[in-house]
């Protein structure tokens, strides 16, 4: 997780996804939903497809965000 960090610092979208999975899991770090949502967040305004997928998950379930329907249709349609 130490090196998806410097990396996701660096604005690497690829990382910061990675980052967020960890957060999301729990795996490497205590689980921080807020801090993955954030992250994809990040990742996901870089274009980054998994990224907005897991936002748009993260939306539809309320994990790290208010549940919200409508942004979660549309970080499926940008990550499609």
């Amino acid at each position: 997780a130490r090196l998806f960090r410097r990396a996701a610092n660096k604005g690497h979208a690829g990382a910061q996804c990675c980052l967020a999975v960890c957060y999301e899991s729990g795996k490497g770090m205590p689980q921080d939903n807020d801090e993955a949502a954030r992250l994809y967040h990040r990742a996901a305004e870089q274009g980054y497809a998994t990224a907005q997928f897991n936002l748009g998950l993260s939306y539809e379930l309320g994990r790290g965000v208010l549940e919200d329907d409508r942004e979660a249709a549309r970080y499926y349609r940008l990550a499609a």
